[in-house]
This record gives structure tokens, sequence and C-alpha cells, in this order.
């Protein structure tokens, strides 16, 4: 899977592309495939389909314009008409968990269709990324796993992955509801699995699972229009995506326009430094080596391991009969970001490695003689830069000629270090907006479900103050969709990286924190923590095994009302008494225990500036952690933070084996 940009540190948007799912299919938009005749029942329902129970049921479909239709489920029937577009939608009384049913749709006309195998259960929406994403076959186990998966009643559907510029009422492929054998789980989202599996055994009914996640996506794409516009900051973004739809070439120019202002308002820019314009500054340029490879393999010591932004430069020249035909742009494969511009005219952007990127010009853009093509690329780990076969590179013409790109050669030219993350095209399906929402989520509809699973955040690690604002996005956005009180089980970040020698500010840790309030501040959310079962040198870690288990437990809690603490224990307060910060907890099984020592690891106490944290004694005292105050942060002391790093060491658990919950917390005085 090609990658994605993420924060600097963070892996995951940039692994997960590589290993997981097949970014070079996907397009920046996605058009539905037309449907020859009317299908009278939506493709979400089919052989195999799990309808949520104890709920009125929505069902939906196409007919003939105003057709009137009959519904029959389980020996009883309702009716609905078609509306002028043919569009049809009806309501089935609730019904308890059982089956199998057969549901059937009748039309004035005779036609009909059937949907054998039909169970009442509780459906799940299992979203994110490439956590989410990961496949059975990926996990701890794996051969007894997959060959010991036979269970009729969980049933798995698989959202196509893509991305779209407005909502789409239909999968962009055809969608099918599978039973669980060896031969269906394989390839199924671990996560999703291992938690139907885990949460049957003591919810004994039907399981349908829904999984539309993509490995590298940022948490934006997943949110509607509507929603990101009330989070604000999007409506630049969001107003070329909906130009997009209509006008993919003024789409192309305005971006280009954003992402110019961007550029001049950098600090590291000199004024009048326009790269992508004719007659720009020649300071910088050299020439690119011939054939254009990875640029860390030309053997220049400065970009040997370099990662970031690297302009692109070249000419081709025009005959006037050439420049007034209608012609695509072909910059072959680019890896991993382009922002590509002709005469000073932004054309395009794309995303992901291993794909030719072909961008349609608008008339009037080539004229005889001359014209300048400038690429940015922006590159975030390992490879990168233009590269592959000289011929996938040419202005293509509609006489059916080209001219290559190559021929007067290639210039390059380093961008200054610091730069940071320039804005990323709208239309791009895992970092853009609002567009797998369009093409994944919008095309459920209002399917009942009675819960959904959210595996993200590690594309989102630079964003940690802003992700709590989005994930409060994201859940209402689904709520306004599938139902005002629907429950969110939020998986924790895991853990990556090296292991930190001293406390330092932490992009994962921020994400994290976000997660807990976000699940705290809500009856209807929980929490999964994962941050003791990550994998130091694997973005991906294998024990999905466990990760079921404490998604199922908090599910028991949140969505099924048990007693039993949820997650583990969840910080209460940090209070100063005397010369010591006393931090509380609830949610304990049993009491607080510190693994493989008598005192517990991974707390600081720290000032109310960043860098300003100090590891802390702790000692275990009346089921409370009791932090000493002998540390230079001791007069300046304001916050304890616990577990606060990318990968850290954690030993703070209780008796039911439940790791406590990595956290920051404001330090009180004790009246």
């Amino acid at each position: 899977m090609a990658k994605t940009p993420s924060s600097k540190g963070t892996r995951t948007a940039r692994l997960a592309c590589l290993l997981l799912a097949p970014c070079g299919l996907l397009a920046a938009t996605v058009a539905q495939a037309a449907v020859d005749s009317p299908v009278l029942l939506d493709t979400l329902f089919q052989d195999h389909t799990v309808l949520q129970r104890d709920t009125a049921i929505p069902v939906w479909g196409q007919a003939k314009p105003n057709a009137s239709l009959k519904i029959a489920f389980d020996g009883k029937s309702t009716t609905s008409r078609a509306d002028a577009k043919g569009h049809w939608k009806a309501m089935l009384p609730a019904l308890p968990a059982g089956g199998p049913y057969t549901l059937s749709v009748t039309a004035a006309d005779g036609s009909t269709q059937t949907a054998h195998d039909v169970l009442v259960g509780d459906v799940w929406l299992c979203s994110g990324q490439s956590n989410m994403e990961l496949q059975v076959r990926r996990t701890l186990n794996l051969n007894s796993e997959i060959s010991g998966a036979n269970n009729d009643r969980i049933r798995m559907l698989t959202v196509p992955q893509t991305g779209a510029s407005e909502p789409q009422d239909h999968f962009a492929a055809p969608v099918q509801w599978k039973p669980t054998t060896p031969q269906n789980v394989a390839d199924f989202s671990a996560a999703c699995y291992y938690f139907a599996r885990e949460l049957q055994k003591t919810v004994d009914v039907p399981m349908g699972l829904i999984n539309a996640s993509l490995g590298g996506s940022r948490i934006e794409p997943w949110i509607s229009a509507q929603a990101l516009r009330k989070v604000g900051g999007y409506d630049e973004a969001l107003d070329t995506l909906a130009l997009h739809a209509k006008d993919p070439k003024a789409a192309a120019a305005r971006w280009g326009k954003i992402w110019e202002t961007w550029w001049r308002k950098q600090p590291q820019v000199k004024q009048g430094d326009e790269p992508w314009k004719a007659g720009a500054t020649e300071d910088g340029w050299k020439a690119a080596p011939s054939p254009l490879i990875n640029y860390q393999e030309w053997g220049v010591p400065d970009l040997a391991s370099f990662t970031g932004m690297l302009w692109y430069r070249t000419t081709v020249t025009l005959t006037a009969k050439q420049a007034a035909q209608a012609a695509t742009l072909s910059v072959g494969n680019v890896d991993e970001v382009d922002q590509t511009w002709i005469n000073g005219t932004g054309v395009g952007s794309s995303s992901y490695g291993g794909s030719s990127r072909d961008y349609p010009l608008r008339h009037g853009l080539l004229h005889a003689g001359k014209n300048l093509i400038v690429i940015n690329d922006l590159n975030t780990y390992q490879a990168g830069g233009v590269m592959g076969p000289a011929d996938t590179r040419a202005l293509r013409f509609a006489d059916g000629s080209s001219v290559p790109l190559d021929s007067n050669g290639w210039q390059y030219r380093e961008v200054p270090q610091g730069m940071g993350t320039p804005p990323l095209a709208p239309w791009l399906a895992v970092s853009g907006t609002t567009g797998l929402y369009n093409g994944m989520i919008a095309p459920l509809g209002h399917y009942a479900l009675r819960g959904a699973l959210w595996y993200q955040g590690e594309s989102n690690t630079g964003q940690g103050a802003s992700y709590r604002r989005l994930l409060e996005a994201y859940r209402d956005d689904l709520r306004a969709r599938f139902g005002a009180q629907l429950p969110l089980l939020i998986v924790q970040l895991s853990s990556y990286g090296p292991a930190p020698t001293h406390p330092t500010e932490s992009g994962w840790a921020d994400v994290r924190e976000a997660e807990r309030l976000v699940a705290a501040e809500d009856k209807h959310s929980g929490l999964a923590v994962a941050v003791d079962i990550g994998e130091r040198y694997d973005i991906h870690p294998a024990n999905k095994q466990e990760l079921g288990r404490r998604l199922a437990r908090a599910a028991r809690h949140v969505v099924y009302g048990e007693s039993l603490p949820p997650s583990g224990p969840l910080p209460v307060s940090a209070t100063r008494a005397g010369d010591a910060v006393e931090v509380s907890f609830k949610d304990v099984t049993g009491k607080l225990v510190a693994y493989s020592s008598n005192h517990p690891i991974g707390f600081e106490l720290c000032g109310a500036n960043a860098g300003s944290c100090h590891y802390a004694d702790a000692d275990l005292r009346d089921g409370k952690v009791v932090l000493h105050l002998d540390t230079p942060a001791a007069g300046d002391m304001s916050r304890v933070r616990y577990c606060w790093a990318d990968s850290p060491f954690c030993t703070l658990y209780d008796e039911a084996g439940l790791p406590a919950v990595p956290f920051q917390l404001d330090v009180t005085s004790k009246h």
C-alpha cells in the first residue's frame, strides 16, 4: 500500500499504506458504478444479512419511479412507495434476536427480490485506519485462529475502500455479507472479529460486523462536510472539494493558489521565492540524474536519508497546433504527495506511490513555445521523489500524439528543513476532508446499529490539541446518522517506537489523552486501553485478541449495563498532600498492583511549561499512587502525567490484569 503523509515522528500513515490496503487502486474520487436496472433491495440487504434487534429496522432500495411495494419479513409485512427517482424506504417492526428469516420485496408489476438466511442480532460498525483494518491472518496464533473460525452467527461485511467528493448512495463495488468460516475470516478486520467473538460469550446473539476502515487515514476524511464545518477551519478545503465534484480542473487551480499562499507565509521562504513560476529565482536548482529514480539513491549526501519536500521542474516546447489541443499531463509515479503546476497554474495533486498521475488540462493553459512544469513532492518515509519509467511522464494530446517530459532533463531543488506539512488536497482519500465519509459511510444509509468501534489516531499524532474536537465531531456525526445515543467504543492508541529515557513531549500521548477525555465525557462511550500491547518495532501489533477482549469488556459496561469496571484503573484526581501528591483511581478491580516491582513506574511531575517534567518516584498506599516531591520540578509542580510517551513502559495494573489508563491531570491542593 502506498504512503500517506503524517506528522513528524509518526509512522502509521506511511507503514499502514505500505503494508495493508491497495492504496494504489484508489482514485481521488471514485464514481459509483452504474446500475443497468433497478434492484429492489439495497445491496446491504442480501443473503446472510444481520439486522439490528429490539429496534425498528429501516430497509430501503430502488424501484421504478412511483412504484408501490410490499415488504415482508418474519411473517409480517408493510408497504412503501418509490419516489420520483425510484428511491423507497420502509420501517420493519422491532424483533428480538433470532432467525434465520427471509426478507422479500415485491413491486406492483410482479417483480420481486428475496434475501435468505437473514439473522437478527447486534450490528457493529468497525472503522479507523490500519490497526482496525489489520487482518486476522496477521495476528497471533494465526493458523489456529483461522482454522477454528466456524461461526455462522457472526456475519461480516467489508466496505470497499474509496473516497468521493460528494456523499454516495451506493458502494463503489459490490459488497457481500459472509458467515464466519476459515476462508472468509482470514482477510477480515481482526479487532472487529475478535471483539465480536469475545462479546458473544456473554451476549449470546448473532453479531453483524461492518468493517469500514482504511490504512493510513486521518480522522478528517471520516467526518461529513457539515460536521467539519462546525469544527471550524475547514471551510476553504470543503469549498474546494465541492468545486472538485463539479469541475476538477477549476478545483485543482484553486487548490494551487491555496498551496502557494501557505508557501509564501513560511518563515523559511524568502520574499518572492515562487518556484512554480517562470522566471523564478535560479538559486539552488541543480540537475537531476537521468533516469529519475528514488532521490535517496542519487548519491547526493544531503538526500541519502532525506524526507520532506523536494522541488522538480522541466520544460517542454510545443507547436501552436499542440498547444491548442485538449491535453492531459501525466507525471508518472511520485512518492508520495505531489502538487503540480503548468505555467504557474495548479493542475493537480495526488497521493500514493506506484501509480501514474494524469491531470486533464483546461483549454488555454498551454502555449506555443516553452512550457514550464513544476512538481513539489512531499515524502515522509524512506524512498521518495519522481521516479519510474520515462514513458510514464508525458503531455498527451487529443490526436494521440505526446511529448515526453524527460526530453529536456529535470532539475531539482531542496526545501529548507522545518517547513512542516503543506496543505493536503481535500480530495486525497486518506488525508483530505470528508472523502471517506462520502465514499464509505454515506452508502450505509441509516442502517440500524448497536454501536461503533473506532481505532484511529496514529495519522493525527501531530495535532493532539485539535484531535479531541475532531473525535467529538466524528462521534456526533455518527449519531446524527445512526442514532442519537449510538455507543462509541474508542481504542486508545497503542505504543510504537523507541522507549523513552527521559520525559518528553509526545504526539502519541496527546492523542491518547484526547481519546481518554472524549470517552470520559459521555456515558455512551467507552475506552479500550492498548498502550501495553503495542510493539516497539511494529506499528501494527499482532495481539488483537487481547484488544478484542478489552473492547468487549467496555461494551459489556457501556452498552449492556454490566457493573464491571470497563477499562482498568481510571484517574480521578491528583492532590497535593504535604510533601507528596496522591493520585486516586476508580474502576479498579481488586486493588492496584505494580508489575515486577514494589513501585509503579511511568509517573512524571511537571510544571506549567513544556519540557518541565521529571520522573517521579511512586508508592502504592491505601489504594492510591503516592508521588514523592523530591524532583527538580517540585517547586513549580502543577501537573501529573502517567505513561506519557510514544512508546512508554508502564507497570500499574489492577488485579483483573487491566492497565491503568495513560493520562495527564492538574494537581490540586488538599483542603
